[in-house]
């Protein structure tokens, strides 16, 4: 059991190293700088002589034998922006004048909210460093840790607020880390959307000011993620591609409400701010206690937008996700672990929505296990008084009008036809119509004696309440100890409103932000501690809660409720650029489409889908022999190239963004033995055909095969060519490859 989030961060970071040499870290005492070198990049940071802990170099890996000058501040700039502004500080107090973003605020007991953090000391650790630093005058220690994977480079920062005093002290902001970048131009890269349109990529220029990037919503939330990218650029903003220039990338590990910041200040630097959300924000730290922060990753790549997609890619599968397993590369030396391929499941919601009973379940089982499925999960409807949204939810007991029997029989049917089986959970909710409501209204999340904003017919559960988390791993454990149960798809279909927490005294109970989610992840991580082999789906109304403290605890997410798999090529091309396709559920769904009533074909749709994970959503209780016997093909055909597709590296060849006609992906195994290559066309207009396909990352001296998914390469196409003229020469499409909502697929394999 993980009994503090102390424990839990050392676990994070652990893992985060196992598997790989030591990075190199070091420590020069002449000149008090530390230096962290991994994968293509190096870190480093140092002492200035006022004590302030000053970063100095963040970028591509220097020599071994470079040497480093001592960190030395900033210059001042006139009167009106000081050399404490100006210096880029690791983690930097509100105080002596300070007007960039800070990293740490604090309100002492009697109403000084002057904090300047100093060098104390430091410790080695395997991976990193702990840096102390503390206050000028006051007991106030922040501990920064920094741990270096050392096969892509990425670093994982955090703090520890610690309060030494007798008084308690409120913290009013509280980064995870700050990084900085040298004067220069930039872009910045960023993710936004809505319920239905998540995942939409903004490129913008850093110009004078501040962007900020948040949540607000008590979750992750649609309207933002906690990820950002910085291009940079020597005269024009095109300059930063795809694949070349230089990129910083950072993602935040916290699935409550998050602030990232990018400024750029008075001498043209960039500045990096990001951790819990200061909005609403207030955790009284008492004395003798911590406030441990969110971690905050970073990364560097030379390669461009998709270089630093790759590392990210990887590292999430080789330290973040759980369930690891060993893989090979093309020279026989393990790689990092990664986990295995996600099931291809099948998900009952659009064919029977809260419609769901014994007979009716176990029809769409056995069509699902004729496709090849190899996951049936149950959606919603199958518990309490759950006939519509309006009831039901918090009352987690097998409807006995739907299930008379319980849930064995469906489940022994489902393992019968050979898949395993998976059921849809909502557990932070309740309906006000249910009998936990009616039993504890003081559970929810509310102010007292205010209206309780009810959305979706729901409210929040304070799952900071000690007694809700109890019950919340009770009946979940419960659930899965008396039934047979693989997997859980754990929703969450709404935002918070009135977040009071009356059990605490008033001014502390802002700390709902915090312990909320500090005890999500407890439950998390204690359900998987009693059942190893269950596996779990983040989803919130679609791509609500995705980030990378989630994902520690959960083997895959819902990027979007939005099906459409003319709109799911843009939102997965977004997607892609934080989050590894391994987690990336794409459902094949019916046609037209609810959302846009859209017609599309079913190799389309089933080829939109095999770019990540891939589901069936539809109701193939309706499909035609001819469909069936295409989707079982299909799904054969992905199960064989499944683990280069999302485990690959990835090139996005054709971006479907901007009114694009057309758009294209590959994939190439980390060993290089395979790729798999996706095209899609909007409507072709004027007659012109695909565009000449050069593709990405194959060895040049080994010959590939190719073959097809689906569709055709142009007449005279060579079976088998080098890498080399697979990337040079290119792939050209066959010339009837033209029309509106048309896809083809095929794959490339060492001979």
């Amino acid at each position: 059991m993980l009994k503090t989030l102390t424990a839990f961060l050392a676990l994070l970071v652990s893992s985060a190293v196992a598997c790989a040499q030591p990075a190199l870290v070091s420590f020069d005492s002449a000149t008090k700088v530390f230096r962290l070198d991994g994968g293509g990049s190096s870190y480093v940071f140092g002492v200035n002589e006022r004590g302030e802990l000053q970063q100095l170099y963040w970028g591509g890996r220097l020599g071994a034998t470079d040497s480093i000058p001592a960190a030395k501040a900033m210059r001042e700039w006139a009167s009106f922006d000081s050399s404490y502004t100006n210096t880029p500080q690791e983690y930097a107090g509100w105080g002596a004048g300070l007007f960039m973003e800070p990293a740490l605020k604090v309100t002492f007991a009697d109403g000084n909210r002057d904090l300047v953090l100093h060098y104390q000391s430091h410790a080695a650790t395997a991976s990193g460093f702990d840096v102390v630093l503390k206050d000028i005058s006051r007991p106030i220690f922040v501990t920064l840790h920094y741990a270096m994977d050392p096969g892509s480079g990425i670093l994982a920062r955090w703090a520890t607020i610690e309060n030494r005093g007798t008084d308690a002290v409120t913290v009013e902001q509280a980064a995870a880390a700050s990084w900085a970048l040298p004067a220069g131009k930039y872009m910045l890269n960023y993710l936004t959307g809505r319920w239905a349109g998540e995942w939409t990529l903004n490129r913008e220029e850093v110009a004078g000011g501040a962007r900020v990037i948040e949540s607000r919503r008590g979750s992750t939330g649609h309207e933002a993620n906690p990820w950002f990218a910085l291009q940079r650029f020597a005269q024009q903003p095109s300059e930063a591609d795809e694949e070349h220039g230089e990129v910083w990338f950072g993602a935040l590990a916290w699935s409550g409400s998050w602030r990232i910041s990018i400024a750029k200040d008075q001498l043209d630097a960039v500045r990096v701010t990001g951790g819990f959300n200061p909005f609403d924000f207030g955790y009284v730290l008492h004395p003798g206690k911590t406030l441990e922060t969110p971690i905050f990753y970073g990364g560097y790549s030379t390669h461009g937008m998709g270089g630093a997609s790759r590392l990210l890619h990887r590292f999430e599968l080789a330290h973040i996700l759980p369930n690891p397993r060993a893989t090979t590369g093309a020279d026989g030396t393990p790689l990092p672990m990664a986990p295995k391929p996600r099931p291809v499941i099948y998900n009952s919601w659009e064919a029977t929505e809260f419609n769901v009973n014994e007979a009716g379940q176990m029809a769409l089982a056995e069509k699902a296990a004729a496709l090849g499925v190899d996951r049936f999960v149950m959606d919603d409807g199958w518990f309490g008084q759950r006939k519509d949204d309006h009831a039901g939810l918090g009352d987690w007991y097998v409807n006995p009008e739907k299930f008379p029997h319980g849930l064995k029989p469906l489940i022994d049917k489902v393992h019968a036809l050979g898949m395993d089986f998976g059921l849809w959970v909502e557990p932070e909710m309740v309906n006000p119509d249910s009998d936990l409501y009616r039993k504890h209204p003081d559970w929810v999340l509310n102010f007292k004696g205010r209206p309780e904003s009810e959305q979706r017919n729901q409210l929040v559960l304070n799952l900071a309440r000690p007694d809700v988390r109890a019950y919340i791993l009770g009946f979940l454990d419960k659930l899965v100890t008396e039934n047979d149960i693989a997997f859980l798809k754990w929703d969450y279909n709404r935002n918070w409103s009135e977040p009071g927490w009356d059990q605490m005294p008033p001014a502390e109970q802002k700390a709902v932000y915090v312990e909320y989610t500090r005890n999500l992840y407890w439950i998390l991580a204690e359900l998987r501690r009693r059942h190893p082999k269950l596996e779990i789906e983040s989803c919130s109304g679609g791509g609500g809660r995705v980030d990378l403290g989630i994902l520690k605890y959960t083997d895959e997410v819902w990027p979007s409720d939005n099906t459409d798999p003319f709109d799911r090529l843009t939102q997965q091309y977004g997607f892609t650029y934080a989050y590894t396709p391994q987690i990336m559920m794409a459902w094949v769904t019916d046609s037209p489409h609810w959302l846009n009533n859209r017609t599309t074909s079913l190799q389309y749709r089933m080829l939109s889908s095999m770019e990540g994970s891939l589901g069936i959503g539809a109701n193939i209780a309706r499909w035609s022999p001819d469909e069936m016997t295409m989707a079982k093909g299909l799904i054969a055909a992905y199960k064989q190239v499944q683990a280069t597709i999302v485990q690959g590296d990835l090139y996005r060849l054709l971006s479907p963004t901007d009114g694009s006609e057309f758009s294209a992906t590959e994939t190439v195994k980390a060993d290089k033995s395979q790729a798999v290559l996706f095209t899609f066309i909007h409507s072709t207009q004027e007659g012109r055909g695909f565009p000449l396909l050069k593709l990405k990352g194959l060895d040049a001296k080994t010959n590939y095969a190719l073959s097809s998914i689906a569709g055709k390469a142009r007449t005279g196409t060579p079976e088998v060519a080098s890498g080399a003229w697979w990337m040079n020469h290119g792939l050209e499409m066959d010339a009837g490859f033209r029309g509106d909502f048309q896809a083809a697929a095929f794959r490339l394999d060492r001979k």
